[in-house]
């Protein structure tokens, strides 16, 4: 769960509205994430990596009935994606796109032989050894792990020493043309029928670990198209999809990565209208959603900051102990 308060405040906001009585379950690994202090029931999980998280989750589920489960992080996805049919037989929905979807999303390499397939435009993406093999080269160039994460491994390739040092470097490493311009972030809601129906896009002022810290909502119809055209590509999508963009200066739209979950900066869409929470919720219930896919608020800005949760009798944590804060501090 890590640091997604805003978006356990957005679904409890949204339950509100409904007149549900919303209980908010957590899965994390650590209890130190920030975020499994603020629910209603945290759980601990074995790591995403170590033998058992899934049926650890669907343990979870079945004790306590959880009818809705919403993946977080990048690296569950590829887990829970082929198990959607086990946590449905649960009576849970999992909000998250088929395995194909995940496994083409992750793949940086699958991702672009998707996007030209669909005549979508998307920067030329060579394998790292084939570049290395090219005798003319059209520096700079991006580099990035081909299952990579959160800008972890991202490289900026200025000339063949850097080419062939860093990409020794880079896990599995592909090659992109360098794209200038404007990069922008789209929140596609696809809902549990997979059918794209509203796209927010959100300029990128400042990054911070990989996540927004500073956006803005720019109501961008040529952008808002992409999405759209992205998420019906890729199939079966649920849920939000997160795809990057950058509009260059001669004011092509070009996508450069797409992620098959609620993105870090998703609560600026909600916060500009465009209620994720709620149309899910709707849905679960059995409701028709009413949206307007140009109804969110233009020229919306998030300027995030660090707020703190305080636990006390901390010395037990290390014994897996689950304690609620007492108070936040900014």
């Amino acid at each position: 769960m890590g640091r997604r308060v805003q978006l356990i405040q957005a679904f409890r906001r949204a339950g509100e509205s409904l007149g549900l009585r919303l209980e908010v379950h957590g899965a994390d690994a650590s209890v130190l994430s920030p975020a499994i202090h603020l629910v209603d029931n945290p759980h601990l999980v074995p790591p995403i990596a170590a033998e058992g998280y899934v049926d650890a989750m669907l343990d979870i589920v079945r004790r306590n009935r959880i009818q809705l489960l919403v993946p977080l992080l990048d690296f569950e996805l590829p887990l829970l994606a082929p198990q959607r049919d086990r946590f449905a037989h649960l009576g849970c929905c999992v909000l998250i796109s088929s395995a194909e979807v995940v496994e083409t999303c992750r793949d940086k390499w699958k991702t672009f032989q998707t996007l030209r397939s669909a005549n979508i435009d998307t920067p030329t993406t060579w394998l790292w050894r084939d570049v290395i093999q090219m005798s003319v080269h059209h520096f700079p160039y991006y580099m990035k792990p081909q299952c990579g994460s959160a800008g972890v491994g991202n490289f900026v390739i200025h000339d063949e020493d850097e080419l062939r040092t860093l990409g020794r470097r880079v896990q599995d490493p592909i090659v992109q043309e360098f794209i200038e311009g404007t990069e922008y972030t789209l929140d596609v809601y696809c809902g549990l029928n997979g059918i794209p129906r509203c796209v927010v896009p959100r300029r990128r002022i400042e990054v911070r670990n990989g996540e927004v810290s500073k956006g803005v909502v720019v109501k961008d119809a040529g952008i808002m198209a992409i999405g759209k055209r992205t998420a019906s590509a890729l199939g079966d999508c649920r849920g939000v999809v997160t795809v990057q963009c950058m509009k260059t200066n001669k004011g092509s739209i070009r996508v450069i990565e797409i992620n098959p979950r609620f993105g870090g900066g998703a609560p600026l869409a909600i916060h500009a209208g465009a209620d994720f929470p709620k149309w899910i919720l709707t849905e679960l219930i059995g409701g028709k959603p009413r949206i307007n896919p140009t109804g969110f608020r233009n020229d919306v800005v998030m300027l995030r900051y660090d707020e703190a949760v305080f636990v006390p009798n901390a010395t037990r944590l290390t014994k897996a102990k689950f304690l609620r804060p007492v108070s936040r501090q900014n």
